[in-house]
């Protein structure tokens, strides 16, 4: 990763925002790592992302299903959760690694517990509480703001 920055969001509206506003700067084949402790914003940042790629549609968790796939217009997009994983090995063994490979947006939360299986972010954000809002810090292969 190459380029790092930070940016303060205060509330569900500006994290929705900020994930809608870095959409077109990612590619076709993105894989996005939302890290953060539980309930600090990373579904809402997946949602963000999802809303600015023209998905209006429900966006949940995938805590209990592992991924949820969606499309909008002529992308796919992959969504990802991690959190119940307790050995990596559980994810080749419901065939993640191969949808971690495809050639689509992929949204992955609780990255770390993916282990060897997840290939290398082209964004990482990271979400921590800060004051009366979050400080994300992001790490890119390219500039996003």
């Amino acid at each position: 990763m190459t380029w790092t920055d930070h940016r303060l969001v205060l509330g569900e509206q500006e994290m929705l925002n900020f994930g809608m506003e870095i959409v077109p700067r990612l590619g076709d084949s993105s894989l996005v790592t939302l890290n953060g402790d539980l309930g600090s914003g990373k579904t809402t940042l997946a949602r963000g992302i999802l809303r600015g790629l023209g998905y209006e549609g429900h966006v949940k968790s995938p805590t209990y299903t592992l991924v949820e796939s969606y499309e909008c217009g002529q992308k796919s997009i992959y969504h990802f959760d991690f959190y119940r994983i307790q050995d990596p090995i559980e994810l080749e063994l419901v065939g993640i690694p191969e949808l971690l490979t495809l050639q689509v947006i992929r949204l992955v939360e609780w990255p770390s517990l993916g282990g060897e299986f997840l290939p290398t972010a082209d964004v990482s954000i990271g979400i921590e509480p800060s004051g009366h809002g979050r400080m994300l810090k992001i790490e890119s292969a390219f500039n996003l703001l």
